[in-house]
């Protein structure tokens, strides 16, 4: 039953999104492995000592990785339950879903690049 009081609301629709993110990051293969790879960044960042520019920068690439990859999980449940075998339409669908996470994670490895390279050339 729909709660309409604003803030009883907003606290269970915040109760939903954490729930759905913990869904995802439990059940889903593609999202466990960009989550890995997020909190390694993140940990390479206290390593490296980035500034909070880069901190930003990077935060953004990873949530934005994450975020695309969701919709893209979504995406790809919605199409399996209305038509579970093999279809060319809904194939041309994921492919489009999986391309968008492809655009995301390409732009999350430039900022990566751009960030650490120059940190690990220091190391050598």
């Amino acid at each position: 039953m729909k709660d309409n009081r604003f803030v009883k609301g907003r606290i269970k629709s915040v109760e939903y999104s954490v729930k759905g993110a913990y869904k995802l990051v439990t059940t889903e293969h593609s999202i466990m492995v960009q989550f890995f790879i997020g909190l390694a960044m993140v940990a390479a960042g206290f390593y490296f000592g980035i500034s909070p520019t880069e901190w930003m920068l990077q935060t953004l690439a990873i949530g934005l990785v994450l975020a695309i990859e969701g919709l893209n999980t979504a995406a790809e449940k919605i199409a399996d339950f209305i038509h579970p075998e093999y279809h060319e339409k809904i194939g041309f669908i994921k492919d489009i879903a999986s391309g968008a996470v492809f655009f995301a994670a390409t732009v999350a490895i430039a900022i990566g690049a751009i960030i650490y390279y120059p940190k690990v050339l220091l190391l050598f």
